[in-house]
């Protein structure tokens, strides 16, 4: 596991000078955690004019239309191919969002479901489709000629000033890239390459920049969103060219300089076209989203981080054939939402303890292009 390193005392000074919005956000948080509500958002990316659209979160884990807000940018009206289009700070104070259709991200502050507009600036490259923050850092995946990621330093009020000297390249110009994300202790970048069957990895020094990229070898092929468990294991999904009922899960062990070392190596969802994973908070469980399929295979994740399918037949929760679901999130209320793309919904699901999911309710109407989802 990646051991956390002691930031500079300038890193400190900005964290300590970000204090009293943290506290304010974290009131606001609070207050939702008291009355069991919270919020879920996802992106229209619409080529017209992007825009956020916000939902209410009641405490049984049913969803209301809250809001929609424009971004200032402009989507794509397609598929962006990607996990993290929105993400949002660990405080749950900032909304970061991709405007892959004008090459710029946008910043909107929270508060409970509205959203307001703090910033937007260019996303030091071409077509960003996928974000991640670790404390007063952002950094942007541009899926465009040539991909790169660039880092971001997040102002006390949400504004972003660009690293000079952060853009890194990945293993080509071209890899199809799917996602960035940081390690839980911000030591690390990730990303995955559909295109090459590649993962990048990045070092992270205090300041902010990012080393590498160090490209290692996918297990299986096609690998696409991931996400880390509490103790910083990873796990990929593969998508395996959406080859019927060829998809699969690895996860691995991160070194301090980003190798990453095989735990369960392309453990098989029996579904098609597994493409994006998310992971219980107490780090129990992981899913992942199967679009050829509409359904959702658990697995549970051993104190080692190996896997083991939660079902049999891989098919723990179900969105329905055809709904080809694009994106997951879980609530720290102990939900998990799946986005899908082919009727243009959300369907909720309960977390049980034994990593079960029971279908709760879908939220229907929502733009025939929305990308993303986060859930708090």
């Amino acid at each position: 596991m990646v051991k956390s390193r002691v930031r500079t005392s300038i890193r400190s000074l900005i964290a300590a000078s970000l204090l009293v919005a943290i506290v304010a956000g974290a009131g606001a948080s609070n207050a939702e955690a008291h009355n069991g509500r919270g919020a879920v958002f996802t992106l229209t990316n619409e080529a017209a004019g992007n825009s956020v659209v916000a939902l209410m979160r009641s405490a049984d884990g049913t969803l209301s239309n809250a809001g929609t807000y424009p971004t200032g940018g402009l989507g794509t009206s397609d598929g962006l191919g990607s996990q993290g289009a929105l993400t949002l700070s660990p405080n749950g104070r900032w909304l970061f969002a991709v405007n892959a259709g004008s090459d710029e991200v946008s910043v909107f502050s929270v508060r409970g479901t509205e959203l307001t507009l703090s910033d937007k600036v260019s996303s030091g490259g071409d077509r960003p489709i996928s974000l991640t923050v670790d404390r007063d850092l952002l950094y942007v995946l541009n899926a465009g000629m040539p991909n790169n990621i660039t880092g971001f330093r997040i102002g006390n009020h949400g504004s972003l000033s660009q690293l000079a000297g952060s853009t890194r390249p990945l293993s080509a110009a071209s890899t199809g890239p799917a996602e960035v994300q940081f390690s839980p202790d911000g030591d690390l970048l990730v990303v995955t390459e559909k295109m090459t069957n590649k993962i990048d990895t990045y070092t992270v020094n205090r300041h902010g920049f990012a080393t590498g990229p160090n490209v290692q070898n996918s297990v299986g092929a096609t690998p696409f969103g991931f996400a880390f468990d509490k103790r910083g294991r990873l796990i990929v999904s593969e998508a395996f060219g959406g080859a019927p009922d060829a998809s699969a899960v690895s996860s691995y062990r991160p070194s301090n300089n980003g190798t990453l070392n095989v735990v369960s190596g392309s453990v098989g969802t029996t579904e098609t076209a597994a493409c994006w994973v998310v992971v219980t908070e107490n780090g129990r469980y992981a899913y992942a989203a199967n679009t050829g399929s509409g359904s959702i295979t658990g697995y549970r994740i051993g104190h080692d981080g190996s896997l083991a399918l939660l079902d049999a037949d891989g098919r723990t929760g179900e969105t329905g054939v055809g709904s080809s679901p694009v994106d997951m999130a879980i609530s720290n209320g102990g939900y998990l939402y799946a986005l899908n793309s082919a009727t243009d919904s959300i369907d909720a699901f309960e977390v049980g303890s034994d990593g079960s999911l029971t279908w709760l309710s879908e939220a229907v109407g929502l733009s025939a292009n929305v990308v993303g989802l986060v859930a708090r």
